[in-house]
């Protein structure tokens, strides 16, 4: 997510991406390699070898299932969901997740569920993964700075989440809170955003089936830099909606103000839905560049699931309410 000023990050910075994407593949490439060669496990067919075949980056998740729900578009490479993200409690460029983000500790994890629910808890992520089917879903993933990725996530319906905490007939909205911790992120030093990052649902949006609580990529454990350990994943919306590390939930009976909306009103909306007809005041949406290619390629009404999701926006001036 691009900072209030456009100075401070200029969208053309995504051009030159695709040079340090290689370049980053071809140094680990080389770093794995040769690693692998000290320790005598290259072309070695021993357990640990195989394990690491499996999961070559050593956090293999159990039973994941394929989603009928996936799209069939191919993936980004792990490569590229992991070296170029908008974290912003990590600093401001795209690369400084990928380099900060092994502060964070994500285990142990709770997650604080409070508001209009009859069941307020504190739940470890354990209890929150208990009973749940992982899925791996195949997302495309839109951001609002005209760039796109097709993201492999695993996880879970939120609405199944919700379910167990049983909101009461005045709960309209779910508010998302992430981790506000300068020891661990250091972006949160900064006066870009009011701090915690926050963002909400509407109850309906939140209980959709395409709307997931994402704990893994690529059938790992989700990485630090990706939102980790636990995230929202919204398909439908620009991915500022889609709030990492979270640590706590709130059921709501009013509408809440949004971190972006309260920095920047004028370009930043509650519904943060994809509308190619709607522009930033910076730039057009009407078209995306899929990383890691050169060319633009036209966006999709909500990202491509207008057929799934449009008929809860019926009646609504999406113009407006962007």
């Amino acid at each position: 997510m691009l900072i209030k000023r456009a100075a401070d990050i200029p969208s053309s910075e995504i051009t030159d991406k695709k040079v340090y994407l290689d370049r980053r593949a071809f140094m680990r490439g080389a770093a794995g390699t040769a690693a692998a060669a000290a320790v005598g496990l290259l072309g070695s067919r021993t357990a640990e070898a195989q394990r690491i075949q499996a999961a070559p980056h050593g956090r293999l998740l159990q039973n994941v299932k394929p989603s009928p729900l996936s799209t069939t578009e191919a993936k980004n490479s792990w490569q590229q969901i992991t070296t170029y993200n908008n974290f912003l409690e990590f600093g401001p460029d795209k690369d400084s997740p990928a380099q900060y983000a092994g502060m964070l500790k994500p285990a142990p994890w709770s997650v604080a569920v409070e508001g209009e629910c009859n069941k307020p808890a504190v739940w470890n992520l354990e209890d929150i993964l208990k009973g749940q089917t992982l899925e791996e879903r195949v997302y495309r993933h839109r951001c609002v700075e005209a760039w796109s990725m097709v993201i492999p996530w695993v996880g879970f319906p939120l609405a199944d989440f919700i379910r167990k905490c049983e909101p009461t007939s005045n709960a309209k909205f779910i508010e998302f809170t992430t981790l506000n911790d300068p020891r661990q992120m250091p972006g949160v030093r900064s006066t870009v955003l009011r701090w915690p990052y926050l963002d909400a649902l509407r109850m309906d949006e939140a209980m959709h089936p395409l709307a997931i609580l994402a704990v893994g990529l690529y059938g790992e454990v989700l990485p630090n830099q990706n939102g980790a350990p636990v995230r929202l994943v919204v398909p439908w919306k620009y991915g500022y909606k889609s709030i990492k590390s979270i640590v706590k939930i709130r059921f709501l009976a009013t509408q809440p103000l949004t971190v972006w909306e309260v920095a920047v009103p004028d370009e930043y909306g509650f519904y943060a839905n994809v509308n190619p007809a709607v522009d930033h005041p910076r730039w057009s949406q009407a078209t995306e560049r899929r990383l890691p290619e050169f060319f633009m390629r036209k966006t999709l009404p909500f990202n491509g699931y207008a057929d799934q999701v449009a008929s809860l926006y019926t009646g609504m001036d999406l113009k407006k309410n962007f």
